[in-house]
Order: C-alpha cells, then sequence, then structure tokens
C-alpha cells in the first residue's frame, strides 16, 4: 500500500471554512454564515469577531443530538451550486447542511472518469454527487434508506434542469440493494459509497459499520469487473484508521490491478491556509 494521501477541499463561491478554532468552525454557505461544533480545531481562532446567522448547539448525549440556534433568520432552504448542479441547503436537525463540501475532490476525480459509465451511489443522501456524475455524463443508480433524502435529492435535480438525466432514485437498504444486484448479475463502471457509522433500513434494518462494511464491500466487489473504472469509500465520525480501510479495499479490490489510494479528507481554512481533517478514504481506479 502507498503511503497516505491528503485530498483536500478548497473554497468556493458557494462555500468556504472562514475560521476555526476552539472546538468550533465558522463556514459560509451561500450568503448563510454558520457556526458548528469541530472537536478536531484543538488550536486558536483567527478572527475575533465571528458573527454567525445560525449555530449549531450539540446535546448533552453523544448520539449527535442538539439545535440550531438563529441569531438572524434563516431561509428554511436556499440554493447553492458547484458548477452547473444547484442544490438546496438548509439547517437540518443533524447539525450539517444537507451536503458535504469536502467531498468536492472526490467528486472532481470522480467525474474525470464518468463519461458514459454506470455508476452506483449507496448511501446517496440529497444527491449532489449522483447529480455532479450525471453531468459529467454518467448513468446513475441513486440508494439512500431515506425516503426524505431521496425526495431531496429529486429536488436538487429539478432545481438543477436535471430531472429527466438517466438517474434511477430508490429508497431501499444498501446492503439489501446491493445483493440482490449481485443475485441479478449486474456490473457497475463505478461505485461510491459514504457509509454513516450506525443506521437504519427502510423497514428498520440496522447498518453497524465496523460489522457490515466489510460484507457490503464484499458485495460491491462483485458488482466490479475487468472494465470497471473506480470505487471510492469515505467513512466519517468513527474510531477507524485509513490505513484499515485501505488494507480491507486492497484484499477486496486488489485482484482488479489498478491502484488504491488510502488516507484522510480535509478542508482548507481561509483564514490561514490550515486543514482541518474530516473523514477517511480508501478508493480503487482502473488507472
Amino acid at each position: 500500500m502507498t503511503a497516505l494521501t491528503t485530498l483536500v477541499a478548497e473554497p468556493w463561491a458557494d462555500w468556504g471554512l472562514i475560521d476555526s478554532g476552539g472546538g468550533l468552525k465558522f463556514e459560509r454557505y451561500g450568503a448563510v454564515t454558520v457556526v458548528r461544533p469541530e472537536p478536531q480545531a484543538m488550536w486558536a481562532l483567527a478572527l475575533a469577531d465571528w458573527d454567525p446567522d445560525a449555530t449549531f448547539v450539540p446535546g448533552s448525549d453523544e448520539e449527535g443530538g442538539g439545535r440550531w440556534v438563529e441569531h438572524r433568520p434563516v431561509p428554511r432552504d436556499w440554493d447553492l451550486a458547484r458548477g452547473a448542479v444547484k442544490f438546496y441547503a438548509s439547517l437540518t436537525p443533524f447539525r450539517h447542511l444537507g451536503f458535504f463540501p469536502d467531498m468536492a475532490p472526490q467528486w472532481d476525480w470522480m467525474r474525470e472518469r464518468a463519461s458514459d459509465a454506470e455508476v452506483l451511489n449507496l448511501f446517496g443522501y440529497t444527491g449532489v454527487g449522483s447529480l455532479l456524475l450525471s453531468d459529467a455524463g454518467a448513468k446513475m443508480v441513486h440508494v439512500d434508506a431515506s425516503k426524505k433524502s431521496v425526495e431531496g435529492a429529486r429536488a436538487n435535480a429539478a432545481l438543477s434542469g436535471m430531472a429527466d438525466r438517466p438517474i434511477r432514485w430508490i429508497v431501499d437498504d444498501a446492503r439489501k440493494f446491493t445483493a440482490r444486484e449481485v443475485r441479478r448479475g449486474r456490473r457497475y463502471d463505478g461505485i461510491l459509497l459514504d457509509p454513516p457509522k450506525f443506521g437504519r433500513g427502510p423497514e428498520g434494518e440496522v447498518w453497524r459499520l465496523e460489522e457490515d462494511l466489510a460484507p457490503l464491500l464484499a458485495d460491491c466487489r462483485q458488482l466490479l469487473d475487468a472494465d470497471s473504472r473506480f470505487l471510492v469509500l469515505t467513512v466519517y465520525a468513527v474510531r477507524m484508521s485509513a490505513l484499515a480501510i485501505g488494507e480491507l479495499v486492497t484484499q477486496l479490490f486488489g485482484d482488479l490491478g489498478g491502484t488504491v489510494e488510502v488516507g484522510e479528507m480535509a478542508v482548507r481554512e481561509e483564514s490561514r491556509g490550515l486543514l482541518l481533517p474530516t473523514a477517511i478514504f480508501a478508493r480503487w481506479s482502473r488507472d
């Protein structure tokens, strides 16, 4: 396995990490600025005049509870864009804003390999990744266990003028859907999966990352073949090493040849240029 790689999400017109420190991060999402908890921001702030529109106040438990406090009125949702793709941001009860900007380098990397590709997006959430890959020429299968998330993804497609693109929007448990695709003898040119630490399927199926990731990846391997192009796995909010998921991907996909990359994802702070780590990843590519 090669050395660890750091993928850095740079600021763009509709998103940026303005400042961070003291266990917090100060971001801009279009015209709206927010402060959210960030345990890895252990350093001092660069700016002394944070004046956000809203702040997320975490709950006392460790299960991600909490609430948003609006210091000024914030719209229920508002439009953002990355390239030709438009999507809605909102203050969700899960402390994020409906998409994950640190995925930008992964989106760009997959777009380079997406032309005329059939791509499966598991745990696809509100569809920003699916729409960006569709915009690059991919035929998408977008799967998420949350009906609300898939409805949000469809709304983002309509906002982008992409409602008629070849995208299958599917509400289903990722493990069950992938297993059925294996039984059907399906194949894909690329797979993107961004699994949570814990989750539930539409029929109450329980997902636990440490127990269920390896079997799901084994099924993903059966959906790729000698002509496939890539697989991207990203993991957030879990005590797991990039080396561990890298070894798992290498063992399962190494027989396909190509290259496995492993490392951390980060975002660049606008104030000082420092890097704030966000997630770990492992990806396989034919090239």
